[in-house]
């Protein structure tokens, strides 16, 4: 007996996401995110050449940077603001134009006036500082939930890239360029960084009817504030910054100043050294590359655990250990930040309240950048106080323990207010 054809149903899924390198406006935003990330970068390698060029006092080079970091920290918070009170795309064209022109200002006043390189390098830091917040927030705007973390990981894959080949693209044209042409290279990528990133796709206001009146905006500091209470809203957010202070501030700062001494008192080369450094961002890049793809069950706790591995990075130092492990733990502290900054900054992306991201944004960098300076200038005298090898032990346990404690904070899990919903 015959019976009747059962109809096929048409598939559901969705076809997979197309690949984020593949967009074009991703790719403009990618573009102008590692211009600025290379001119970032240069500078001090840049002003290192003038000093060996006897251009720039030593005491002068450590003042110029000391006025780009003051005024990073100044613009920061400021851009944040201003990236959630306005067009994301305006900050970071302005911001990127602030810092072409100091540029130039830098080289006009380089071996000629120390002040106009101080203030130069301050409009710098702030234009950096600027457009830190608006980049992230531009991200979100830019890119579809389903493919941020695959965005995120290709911009710190970028980074990573211009830091670990920069060097050798400097040096070589060095050997070609003077110093005040470099500087105005540098101002040539702030260029790049202002003008080639297109607007996002999303809008962040608040304000549906366009014929309404826009309502009068509060003040700087009260919106400040609404940011820093956004953040309080998510306690993985804040466990994260603790975690954050913890390894910046102790690990990495400590492991900055050991480093170099013990490669020089210990292995008696400057090969661990420069093997150490170099290790950490090629693990760098493949913890960019795992997690480009990879989505743990419990993306909070594996991101947690890659950022309490930094703490190898001082216990192979106070260890009297071959350098090769010295140099495969620095590999591994590579690999585990950006197991946690990758997730760290995607969650924030799909967490925070699209209108007040740029500034919670900004807190993330006001603190972490903000705080790196004081454990440097904290880890040389309590070496000198305590030896190198307490000191160390003493950051390392911090690395281990601190993220540990974070993760336990309700939330920090998924890093998320409620659980990812589980497929059936």
């Amino acid at each position: 007996m015959a019976t009747t054809p059962v109809p096929t149903t048409a598939k559901t899924d969705a076809p997979p996401p197309r690949s984020v390198l593949r967009d074009p406006a991703f790719l403009r935003l990618w573009t102008g995110t590692t211009a600025s990330g290379l001119a970032t970068w240069a500078l001090p390698f840049v002003l290192g050449l003038a000093v060996l060029h006897r251009d720039l006092g030593a005491a002068g080079l450590g003042l110029v940077l000391a006025a780009r970091t003051a005024g990073f920290l100044a613009a920061v918070a400021v851009g944040g603001v201003l990236a959630d009170r306005h067009s994301r795309r305006a900050v970071v064209l302005w911001s990127g134009l602030a810092a072409a022109v100091a540029a130039p200002l830098l080289a006009a006043g380089l071996g000629r006036s120390l002040v106009l390189m101080t203030v130069a390098a301050a409009l710098a830091g702030a234009g950096q500082g600027a457009c830190r917040p608006a980049f992230q927030a531009l991200t979100a705007e830019t890119v579809d939930p389903e493919r941020r973390q695959q965005a995120n990981a290709a911009m710190t894959m970028a980074v990573r890239s211009s830091t670990l080949a920069g060097p050798a693209l400097t040096a070589l044209l060095a050997a070609f360029l003077d110093v005040w042409t470099l500087l105005l290279g540098i101002g040539l990528l702030w260029l790049v960084a202002a003008l080639v990133p297109g607007k996002g796709a999303a809008a962040h206001a608040t304000t549906t009817d366009p014929a309404a009146e826009p309502a009068p905006r509060a003040g700087f500091r009260v919106e400040f504030l609404e940011g820093i209470r956004e953040a309080r809203r998510h306690p993985w957010f804040l466990a994260g910054l603790g975690a954050l202070v913890a390894v910046i501030a102790l690990g990495y700062s400590a492991t900055s100043v050991a480093l170099p001494l013990i490669s020089r008192d210990r292995y008696d080369t400057e090969w661990v050294l420069a093997a150490a450094m170099t290790a950490y961002t090629v693990g760098a890049l493949g913890g960019a590359l795992v997690i480009a793809r990879w989505r743990p069950r419990s993306q909070g706790w594996a991101a947690f655990a890659g950022l309490a591995v930094y703490g190898f990075a001082p216990l192979s130092l106070m260890l009297p250990v071959h350098p090769v492990v010295v140099v495969a733990a620095y590999a591994v502290a590579g690999i585990g930040i950006e197991l946690f900054n990758v997730p760290w900054f995607t969650a924030t992306q799909r967490e925070v309240a699209p209108d007040k991201l740029a500034r919670v944004s900004s807190l993330d960098f006001l603190v972490s950048y903000g705080l790196a300076p004081v454990g440097l200038a904290l880890i040389a005298p309590a070496i000198d106080a305590f030896g190198v090898t307490s000191v160390l032990a003493a950051c390392a346990a911090a690395c281990f323990l601190v993220p540990a404690a974070a993760a336990l904070v309700p939330t920090a899990r998924h890093f998320a207010r409620t659980a990812p919903a589980t497929k059936a």
